[in-house]
Parts: structure tokens; C-alpha cells; sequence
């Protein structure tokens, strides 16, 4: 699991990007730009048709991904988390209105996820942990709140370069894991440079 020191090291790189880049940006949720963020989304938002489901939306930072999914889908509920309570309220004060939109402070990796037939994590699988079975573990718990399909995206060791605090991951790997999970798991490449999306779907 992730230690404490490796949580307190997230929220402070994170804290200290909002001062650098101001609150509510999407530098401060970490992306380069919003063509990173969108192309993510993009990505994530080509599973299926969500109209009229249900999505879980993990590490939601600002609930861009909220506000990207009404601009395409209509009907579904949504549930986004995150530790960040300042990202959390710029979530809040943006979509919080809109019907069937929650946001929860909460860290996904001790908290009980709740059911959905769509499950998204985007960028919440590449800070570095010392333990190489976390990200597999929480792979599993996406997957079994998953009624129908997990999304998440990971940024590609083969070309994403060191970082301190950020680490990229083999993709080979992480598909032979997740097929041992799902009879029908899919790899998506070529949306950006140095990252990865695998799509795990139930029956």
C-alpha cells in the first residue's frame, strides 16, 4: 500500500502547484495543458454510451471530466472523489448543482468505493509507490466497483521520462495482469506521446 509520507508527498507537490499555477487550472491538477487533459478524456469517454448510466469517477480533481461527459451524454449520475478538499470545492462550486452530480473528499485508496456501471481513474495511477503491488491492488478494487467496465490510464515507461514524484508503468505488464481480471480487457495507445489507457469489461 501507499505509506503516508508517499500521500503527504501528493498533496504537497499539489499544493504547491495551485500556487504556482493558480487554483482551479489544470496545471494545478498536474496535466500539461488542457489538450492533455481533453485527449485523456476523450480516450476514457469512447467506451461506450454512458447515457443514462452510472459513473464513478476517481481522482476527479475540478470535475472537468464531469463537465466533459454532459457535453456529450445526457441521464447519467455521477460520483466523483478526491483527497484534495481544495480541488473537491472548485468541484463543488462548478457541477455541484447539476442533478445527480456528488462530489466526495475522500482518499480511494482506504475508502469504499462505491457501485457503478462505469468506473474512470484518470492520472490517479502514476505517483510513485515503493510497494510495486499497490497499483495492481487498486486495480482490483476499480474493477469490482465496476458494474459494467474500469477505465484507467497510466503513463508509459517506455517513454515517460524520471520524474521524482511521477512514474510511468509497462504496459505488456499491466495488460497480463488485467486479463487475468477480465475475459475482455483492451489497450489504447497513440492519444498522447507517454501515456496508455486499458479498458477492463465485465461479460
Amino acid at each position: 500500500m501507499m505509506t503516508l509520507l508517499e500521500k503527504a508527498t501528493i498533496i504537497h507537490y499539489h499544493r504547491h502547484r495551485i500556487g504556482e499555477y493558480e487554483s482551479g487550472t489544470v496545471e494545478a491538477l498536474g496535466y500539461r495543458g488542457e489538450d492533455s487533459q481533453s485527449k485523456r478524456f476523450e480516450t476514457l469517454a469512447a467506451v461506450a454510451d454512458l447515457n443514462g448510466s452510472s459513473v464513478l469517477d476517481i481522482g476527479c480533481g475540478h470535475g472537468d471530466l464531469k463537465g466533459f461527459l454532459d457535453a456529450r451524454f445526457c441521464g447519467f449520475g455521477y460520483v466523483g472523489i478526491d483527497q484534495m478538499a481544495e480541488f473537491v470545492m472548485q468541484a463543488r462550486s462548478l457541477y455541484g448543482q447539476r442533478p445527480s452530480c456528488y462530489f466526495c473528499i475522500a482518499d480511494f485508496t482506504d475508502a469504499e468505493l462505491p457501485q457503478a456501471d462505469y468506473v474512470f481513474a484518470s492520472g490517479v495511477l502514476g505517483y510513485r509507490c515503493e510497494d510495486p503491488g499497490f497499483y495492481f491492488s487498486m486495480i482490483v478494487k476499480m474493477y469490482l466497483a465496476a458494474n459494467k467496465a474500469l477505465a484507467f490510464n497510466m503513463l508509459d515507461a517506455a517513454k515517460f521520462p524520471q520524474h521524482p514524484l511521477l512514474v510511468g508503468h509497462d504496459a505488456e505488464k499491466v495488460m497480463e495482469f488485467c486479463k487475468r481480471l477480465s475475459p475482455n480487457v483492451q489497450l489504447v495507445q497513440g492519444y498522447l506521446e507517454d501515456d496508455f489507457t486499458v479498458v477492463l469489461r465485465k461479460g
